[in-house]
C-alpha cells in the first residue's frame, strides 16, 4: 500500500463510520417497531378473545383496531390460533412478572404470604378478561396449552415462591403443616378466580355484590387468615 493509501484509509473509515451507525440505529427502529406492532396485537387480541372466545374473535376486527392487517397479523403469529395462545401466553407472564417485583424473599414468611394472597387477589380483581381468557382455554381442555413449552416454564416461578415461603415458615416455627406448594397455590387461586369468574351467577343467586368495596376487603383478610391459620396448625 502506498504512503497515500495509507493516509486516505482512516478518512475512509471515518467516512463509514457514520453510516454503520446509521445503519445500526435504522436497525435498532425497525425492532422497536415490530416490537411495539407485536405488543398492540396481543394487547387487543386479549380483549377480542376474552370478550368472544377463540370461535367468535374475528381477526378482521383486531386488524382494524390495531390500523394493520390480516397478512401482518399471521406473519407475526402464523395463524389465528397462534395468535391465541400468544395472547395466553403474554397473559401469563404479566402476573408472572409482577410476582417478581413483590421481593416476597426479603419479607418474612408470615407477611409473605399475606403480600402473595394480597397481590393475587387484587390482580384478579383487576384483570377479568385474564379470568375469561382461562375460562375459555378450559372449555378448550387446555389443548392450546399443551402445544406450549412457555407456559409451564413461567408457571414454574410461582411454585417455587410458595415453596420457599413455605420452607422458611418451617425453619423459623412460623408454619406447623407441611403443605403442597401447588395445593396451596390452587387453594389461593380458586377463591380469588372464583370471586370473578362466578360474580354474576353468584351475585344473582345471593343478592350479593361481590364487587363492592367492603366485601372484597372482608374477603381478601378472610382468606389470608383462612391460609394462614391452616398453615400454623399441626
Amino acid at each position: 500500500m502506498s504512503r497515500s493509501q495509507d493516509i486516505l484509509a482512516p478518512e475512509a473509515d471515518e467516512a463509514a463510520a457514520p453510516a454503520e451507525r446509521s445503519a445500526r440505529a435504522r436497525r435498532v427502529a425497525q425492532r422497536d417497531r415490530t416490537e411495539k406492532t407485536r405488543h398492540d396485537i396481543l394487547l387487543v387480541a386479549r380483549e377480542e378473545f376474552a370478550a368472544n372466545g377463540l370461535s367468535g374473535a374475528r381477526v378482521d376486527a383486531i386488524a382494524e383496531r390495531t390500523r394493520t392487517s390480516k397478512r401482518m397479523i399471521y406473519y407475526h403469529f402464523g395463524s389465528k390460533e397462534g395468535l391465541y395462545l400468544a395472547v395466553l401466553e403474554h397473559a401469563y407472564a404479566g402476573i408472572r412478572q409482577v410476582e417478581d417485583q413483590l421481593k416476597l424473599g426479603e419479607l418474612d414468611p408470615v407477611e409473605a404470604m399475606r403480600r402473595l394472597i394480597d397481590f393475587t387477589f387484587d390482580y384478579d380483581e383487576a384483570n377479568p378478561e385474564f379470568i375469561r381468557l382461562v375460562t375459555i382455554e378450559n372449555i378448550h381442555r387446555a389443548e392450546h396449552m399443551r402445544q406450549s413449552t412457555t407456559l409451564s416454564q413461567l408457571n414454574v416461578s410461582v411454585i417455587a415462591t410458595i415453596e420457599a415461603i413455605l420452607r422458611r415458615g418451617q425453619t423459623s416455627g412460623a408454619f406447623k403443616r407441611e403443605v403442597d406448594p401447588i395445593d396451596l397455590h390452587m387453594l389461593i387461586s380458586s377463591f380469588c378466580f372464583f370471586r370473578v369468574s362466578n360474580r354474576h351467577t353468584f351475585g344473582t343467586i345471593f343478592g350479593r355484590d361481590l364487587a363492592d368495596p367492603r366485601t372484597r376487603q372482608r374477603h381478601k383478610a378472610l382468606l389470608q387468615e383462612s391460609v394462614l391459620a391452616l398453615l400454623r396448625t399441626a
